[in-house]
């Protein structure tokens, strides 16, 4: 029985790799009703946090760039991708051959 709502409801297809997943919970939940509120919220959660530690690393490595920059420090340079801007410059968007 569907309850009325205001809030959006979400359809989930079990599809192969969302199955496998669910089967294995399921075998640990020996027949107890998987919470999918708790999986969405905890997902989401591990998500967020997986961002922003992706954005924390790029943020710590332009740091240690610039940092390197500042002091003078050898930064490793690609010759070949300076070679390609220098002969096709910067706006060009065909990728390096």
């Amino acid at each position: 029985m569907r309850m009325p709502t205001k809030r959006p409801r979400h359809a989930i297809t079990e599809t192969p790799p969302v199955q496998e997943a669910l089967d294995e919970l399921r075998a640990e939940l020996n027949g107890e009703r998987i919470d999918f509120g708790e999986l969405v919220t905890l997902g989401a959660r591990e998500k967020l946090a997986q961002m922003r530690a992706s954005e924390d690393r790029k943020v710590q490595l332009r740091h240690r760039l610039a940092d390197r920059i500042r002091n003078r420090e050898m930064v490793p340079l690609d010759l070949e991708a300076a070679e390609y801007v220098k002969r096709h410059g910067w706006a060009n968007r065909d990728p390096a051959p």
